[in-house]
């Protein structure tokens, strides 16, 4: 059994005690991940400190040079990374799972290398020339979930690392092989103290918080957590991005075919399982083609193979938790208890991690399962007749992340897009994300933005020099 180490300081550093990893698809134990400790933590914290003094000196296009030879690194290992994912997370190896997963890490890596961070040229007049520079914060302390375990982390640490701040990484203790295994390899092209990680209980989550040596936390999960963390942070003063829980609501217009519009529904809500946060969780339907839509549902649905993410021909697997997965159930025994009509699935199985693909139709706002963000494989449908309403009461909701509209007019599924409380609208699809686009959620679903030129801004502070 193979057991893993901390990296502090570009060094391999055992621990005295380990926690077991396993598979939710089988519960084999997959490996034995380092329990790290208070101490561990500032070990980690201040030799990222120690290598901030040389490294936020370097030169952007020399930082540029290091950060594409990680970004290379990871690629060429990806197989390697994405077995770990499948162990510890449950996703396939196949389809929208583990090596989808890290097919676009890398190149989420390889696009925020290539970001640039210009000077601003505010005034230069007789009255004085006036710049805006963006320098680093210090040592970002990153804390990332289960659910995409190696690309979440991707996201936190390449913009840190690229605007030249220093990392500590946290991985969640159900998935920490696969990012513990990514920040070794990266360790292998970058100065000793860049990125260091950690590994253990969520205690130390909150002790990265409210460490007085970090600058910075990038925290992806839920919203309860994210408050913890938002409040834990306070008394220094932290910079913090927050990409929190989402409960995203799909409207389907009436002028759409269902059967051509079926697969990007589907999929927007059950990639990973459900387990993602911009996955769509409520989904809203005309009563011109809500009974259509549901059979069409049904019946794609029921084409997917749900298995062991080891076997080839799986296309989902279980849920990545025992905790997540009694929330799950306890979120759908809601919404029968409450009326709902059960179109498919909504039994589970004991002794297993696996919840069958459930749809549910003949909800409405005020049930468990449509107020709750259920981070699982099972999707409320609910009918509407007025757009103005349905409109009001997908933004009934504290959650703010993305949401859709689907229609054959473009034009005017944009100006309903418009009225959405969220991050992001998506036209005729829900959930694609890009390195390109900023990213992030608006009122529960979190602070501030992730990805492109934005999310690089993020991990900097703005001095502004005036002469």
């Amino acid at each position: 059994m193979t057991r893993y180490n901390l990296t502090i300081g570009g060094k391999s550093v055992p621990t005295s005690d380990h926690f077991e990893v396993r598979n939710p698809s089988t519960g084999a134990v997959v490996g034995l991940a380092p329990s790290g400790s208070s101490a561990d933590l500032n070990a980690a914290v201040e030799s990222a400190q120690r290598a901030f003094v040389r490294w936020s000196k370097t030169s952007h296009d020399e930082r540029k040079k290091l950060c594409h030879a990680a970004a290379q690194k990871i690629s060429d290992h990806a197989d390697e990374i994405a077995h770990l994912i499948t162990l510890e997370q449950g996703k396939p190896l196949n389809g929208l799972g583990s090596r989808f997963e890290m097919n676009r890490a890398g190149a989420w890596a390889t696009y925020t290398a290539g970001l640039d961070i210009p000077v601003k040229l505010i005034q230069d007049s007789n009255e004085g020339r006036i710049e805006l520079h963006r320098r680093p914060i210090g040592v970002v302390g990153s804390i990332t979930p289960w659910n995409w375990p190696a690309m979440i982390a991707i996201w936190h640490i390449f913009p840190a690392l690229r605007a030249g701040n220093t990392v500590v990484n946290k991985p969640s203790p159900y998935t920490p092989l696969s990012t513990l295994r990514m920040i070794e390899l990266i360790n292998e092209v970058m100065p000793a103290g860049v990125i260091n990680s950690i590994a253990g209980e969520d205690s130390l989550g909150a002790a990265m918080s409210e460490h007085d040596g970090i600058g910075k936390i990038v925290f992806t999960g839920s919203a309860s957590t994210g408050k913890k963390v938002m409040s834990s942070a306070a008394n220094t003063l932290k910079r913090l991005t927050l990409e929190l829980g989402g409960n995203d609501a799909g409207i389907v217009l009436p002028d759409v075919d269902p059967k051509k519009i079926v697969a990007d529904l589907f999929w927007g809500s059950f990639i990973n399982n459900g387990q993602t946060c911009a996955a769509l969780k409520r989904l809203y339907v005309h009563d011109d083609v809500y009974d259509d839509l549901c059979k069409e549902l049904v019946a794609f649905a029921k084409t997917v193979p749900v298995g062991d993410g080891m076997k080839d021909d799986s296309q989902l697997g279980p849920v990545q938790n025992r905790m997540q997965f009694e929330k799950v159930a306890r979120l759908v025994d809601a919404a029968k208890k409450g009326g709902g009509k059960v179109l498919m699935g909504g039994e589970t199985q004991k002794g297993t991690l696996f919840y069958p693909i459930t749809i549910i139709a003949d909800l409405d706002n005020g049930n468990p399962l449509v107020d709750e963000e259920q981070f699982g494989p099972a999707l409320p449908v609910i009918r509407y007749s007025e757009i103005d309403e349905v409109i009001s009461r997908a933004n009934d909701n504290p959650n703010g992340l993305g949401g859709s509209v689907w229609s054959t007019n473009i034009e005017k599924a944009r100006e309903y897009g418009a009225e959405l409380e969220c991050g992001t609208v998506w036209i005729n699809k829900h959930g694609p994300i890009q390195p390109n686009v900023p990213y992030g959620g608006i009122k529960s679903s979190g602070i501030g933005v992730e990805f492109g030129e934005e999310g690089l801004f993020e991990n900097t502070n703005v001095q502004v020099m005036s002469s």
